[in-house]
């Protein structure tokens, strides 16, 4: 039987059908990013990708619950990259009967955001836009090739709201580990070994708190040569969590 077949059920009826996948941006990145992760491995099973673009400022974090709320009127996928994995959860929490299954990729953190490495990168990076620009904000970043171009196409179009988007990431909580412990769909997760500001470490703590979930991990080197290999990694362990152990082409 193939992935294509074999996309059913999900905690549900197995006449049910996962179509979509809707998946959210980290804090400063975009919709552009999201596409060139996920599309590819989600086409591979058969399930189309939404990705919606971000609204920077003050209200990011709601107007990515109010696109899921959107956009969702079957049950879906659900899902997304570092913040966006965040608000994902919170979503399905809110709405278990509208969510299939979740697609995890880079948890920052859990709980308060406190001095995570991905909150207070977020912090500074306000801080610095605000005082300094974002262009000379972004000279001063110390990354690689890849994803200094991806900063500075995704700060460039998140402005004038960039700051005010940075301070959301650095002050939301993330789903605690009681919370996770709640979810029932499978879901799958994704972390980068070699991530200092997305620790593996949270990846596995998520993993190992949410009942239904598989983690399978990759790392930046692989992200910086081929966007996909995240997303795969996250697809891969959704894949899991849900019986297919095998990737065969649909027919």
């Amino acid at each position: 039987m193939s992935v294509h077949q074999r996309q059913v059920g999900v905690g549900r009826s197995l006449s049910d059908t996962i179509q979509t996948a809707i998946l959210l941006p980290g804090t400063a990145s975009d919709e552009v990013f999201v596409r060139s992760v996920f599309e590819g491995p989600l086409r591979t099973i058969g399930i189309q990708l939404v990705a919606p673009r971000p609204v920077p400022g003050k209200t990011l974090a709601e107007t990515h619950l109010k696109a899921l709320d959107d956009l969702s009127g079957e049950p879906v996928l659900a899902g997304g990259i570092s913040l966006g994995a965040h608000l994902a959860v919170e979503w399905a929490l809110a709405n278990p009967g509208r969510c299939a299954g979740l697609l995890l990729a880079l948890p920052a953190w859990n709980g308060s955001p406190g001095n995570a490495p991905a909150a207070v990168s977020a912090r500074l990076s306000a801080q610095a836009v605000r005082k300094y620009g974002v262009d000379a904000t972004l000279a001063t970043v110390d990354a690689e090739p890849w994803l200094a171009a991806e900063l500075s196409r995704a700060w460039r179009r998140a402005e004038p709201g960039l700051a005010d988007s940075l301070d959301v990431a650095a002050t939301r909580p993330a789903p605690e580990l009681t919370e996770l412990a709640q979810i029932t769909v499978p879901t799958g997760i994704a972390g980068c070994s070699d991530d200092p500001v997305h620790p593996i470490g949270v990846a596995q703590r998520w993993a190992s708190t949410i009942p239904n979930a598989r983690l399978c991990t990759t790392t930046l080197r692989a992200l910086g040569n081929d966007r996909e290999s995240l997303g795969r990694a996250t697809v891969l362990a959704w894949l899991r969590a849900i019986g297919i152990t095998r990737l065969e082409q649909p027919s």
